[in-house]
């Protein structure tokens, strides 16, 4: 999300940290630089960005110093993912006792994490994209069956948004005029309701196709 090019560069001073007091002996100074800068051209409604940043990374002019902001940036998006992965998953409230099972589980929720975060920054990104994008055709007739499209105004019919706050609907999501856009926390929700209910329809007619 780079979304701070351009921006102005009202500083990029190099400074020396020194160690807290009393502990000069034991750690060395550090050599720092101060970004101080301020996005231009931000969306009607808000107000700029402004960024006052310390790194230990080489800024040697505004090009290198625009990298490092964007670095930055990308902060909201690892955030998203671990609250996913621990608030969604409950990552941390694994009971398994060796290292190979706790990889192997880990795996699995990264994946789950890592849909979640590309739903959502998806829908943001390109919220007029198609729904097939990012659902299968399965998943589509049943959020259509499950979820009503009363209170779903606020997107075009058959996008990607559209189907983003069906699934979150179906995690709790109430999609009033008023609320912000859903969070991760009931994509999650909704994306494991929806799996379950699929896999429950999978089997279902494997029942009847048996009987």
């Amino acid at each position: 999300m780079a979304f701070c090019n351009p921006c102005t560069i009202h500083r990029a001073a190099a400074h020396v940290a020194p160690p807290p007091f009393g502990q000069q002996k034991r750690y060395p100074a550090l050599d720092l630089t101060v970004i101080h800068a301020t996005e231009r051209g931000a969306p009607k409604g808000r107000k700029p960005i402004v960024w006052k940043l310390l790194t230990d990374l080489p800024v040697r002019g505004r090009a290198e110093a625009i990298e490092k902001i964007n670095w930055y940036a990308m902060r909201w998006k690892i955030e998203m993912f671990h609250k996913v992965l621990k608030s969604g998953c409950q990552a941390e409230a694994s009971k398994l006792r060796t290292a190979d099972r706790l990889a192997n589980l880990m795996a699995v929720f990264c994946i789950l994490s890592w849909r979640v975060a590309w739903l959502m920054m998806l829908a943001r990104a390109e919220p007029e994209a198609s729904s097939s994008l990012a659902f299968t055709p399965n998943e589509i007739a049943l959020l259509d069956r499950l979820v009503r499209d009363a209170g779903n105004r606020r997107a075009k019919r058959g996008t990607i948004n559209f189907y983003l706050i069906k699934l979150a609907r179906l995690g709790g999501y109430f999609a009033r005029a008023g609320d912000s856009p859903p969070g991760s926390i009931v994509v999650w929700r909704g994306l494991s309701r929806l799996t379950d209910i699929e896999r429950g329809a999978e089997f279902g007619a494997d029942a009847l196709v048996g009987n």
